[in-house]
């Protein structure tokens, strides 16, 4: 794994530069030292404010090309490449090399948020008591979190993972793989801690920075994702009734920046540009040019024409008399001053959907029902009743897949990562993907970081 030596700029937060070989570096003069950043409750908020800040930069998380948002909606079904950059028909053919750079940046990136979560765990563990029980317990969840989601999105793209719980690099260098459990394990482990710590009021009234509900909404994840239905089922209920939350009735509404239906975003603002839009809307909206991606025919055809999504969602573009399909959730491609638009990494509807296949699985049919009901109906689609479902709860899960489909395509991997969780992803992209293999569930380890690491072992397949 890459190595990074931390600084901290007073003014814009933390700053970490990255280097083939871990070295010592002079500290800059207008650089402060960590043990100095931990001894003031502002710069030691600068430091965790650092951290959303590059979280709008990095590439996982960035929205852009090389994000978890852009490939894996590429190794899904939901896009497909416009161009024929290397990298990208990688993802989209399912037929990624360990040296794509792409797939290097989306984890060297990710580790790059772990290490910068790491340092502050143990700033404030050692800082002094210039820092409040109340701010540190603040910082702490928030790192707890941060790391949480980094590791959700590894654990899932890349199977076992070294589990880097420090910023010793003498001890992280050759690390071996963590088994997907234990890894699952620690998440829920963190993600208590961190609700625990965390108030359920948002810092400066805006939904940037995590709070106990988004704690809590990625915990529902976890709990989904390893099958817990009660406890999925338990912990998305504790997000739907608080009272800060509710559904937007309009669909243009959903993206807007700090809108009732948002959980936790990410701004532009915060990330050292001048521009405000947010990289989801520049990268996915086409208005003289394609662009890299598109949507999927395969992913227009399960859109009935009265589905408010398919118009409210999608747009199209027309070039030499081919015609291509965009996601439309964000509507400004380029903007300066105020940002009206937010990345959106954690919403209400999601909720709702996890919350109705816990109930499925647990056989509670009405009560799902009642849920998927909330979705399909804010996109004027009937209601659907009980006695339709003449297969019971096979027949609703299925529905609850679609569901998630149409809701939540591009947005953060969803439909790749549900693929896989379901194992469905062999089944239904076989077909689709000319040289499909089972093993492409998985993303290959980069060769850079084998190199690196003696340790490190290869997924199958690569």
């Amino acid at each position: 794994m890459k190595n990074y030596s931390i600084y901290l700029v007073m003014w814009i937060g933390l700053f970490f530069s990255s280097c083939e070989e871990f070295v010592e570096v002079s500290i800059p003069d207008d650089r402060i030292t960590s043990e100095t950043v931990f001894n003031s409750e502002v710069t030691a908020n600068s430091a965790v404010q650092g951290i959303y800040n590059q979280l709008f930069s990095l590439a996982f998380s960035s929205g852009r090309q090389n994000s978890v948002t852009v490939l894996s909606g590429l190794s899904a079904d939901n896009l497909e490449a416009t161009v024929t950059t290397e990298s990208l028909v990688e993802f989209e053919q399912n037929e990624i090399f360990v040296g794509n750079s792409s797939n290097l940046s989306l984890w060297s990136s990710a580790y790059n948020v772990i290490y910068m979560a790491n340092a502050v765990l143990e700033g404030l563990e050692n800082s002094s008591d210039n820092i409040s029980n109340a701010s540190r317990a603040q910082l702490r969840g928030e790192a707890l979190f941060i790391r949480s989601f980094s590791y959700f999105y590894l654990v899932n793209l890349y199977g076992a993972v070294p589990l880097v719980l420090t910023t010793a690099y003498s001890s992280n260098a050759d690390l071996e793989r963590t088994n997907r459990n234990e890894v699952y394990e620690h998440m829920i482990i963190d993600l208590n801690e961190a609700a625990d710590l965390l108030e359920e009021e948002y810092q400066n009234e805006e939904r940037l920075r995590a709070n106990r509900f988004a704690v809590l909404s990625l915990l529902a994840r976890v709990y989904l994702y390893t099958e817990n239905w009660e406890m999925a089922e338990q912990i998305s209920t504790r997000v739907i009734e608080a009272p800060v939350y509710r559904l937007n009735s309009n669909l243009n509404d959903v993206f807007l920046s700090n809108n009732e239906e948002a959980i936790w975003q990410i701004s532009p603002l915060n990330g050292g540009s001048t521009r405000s839009n947010t990289n989801e809307g520049d990268y996915f909206i086409m208005l003289s040019n394609r662009a890299n991606v598109a949507l999927t025919q395969d992913l227009l055809d399960i859109f009935k024409p009265t589905d408010s999504r398919l118009s409210q969602w999608i747009g199209s573009f027309s070039s030499n008399e081919t015609t291509y399909y965009f996601p439309y959730k964000y509507k400004i491609k380029n903007a300066v001053g105020e940002a009206s638009e937010y990345s959106t990494v954690l919403r209400l509807a999601e909720q709702y959907l996890i919350r109705s296949e816990a109930r499925a699985h647990q056989n509670r049919i009405s009560q799902a029902i009642a849920d998927l009901n909330r979705i399909r109906q804010r996109a004027n689609l009937g209601a659907i009743q009980e006695t339709e479902l003449d297969g019971g709860q096979m027949q609703l899960l299925d529905s609850i897949k679609l569901e998630r489909r149409r809701e939540l395509f591009t947005e953060w991997g969803h439909r790749w990562l549900d693929l896989k969780r379901w194992e469905l992803a062999s089944q239904l992209l076989s077909d689709k993907k000319e040289a499909w293999q089972p093993g492409d569930v998985l993303y290959p380890i980069p060769e850079e970081e084998i190199r690196k690491n003696y340790n490190l072992t290869q997924n199958d397949g690569y």
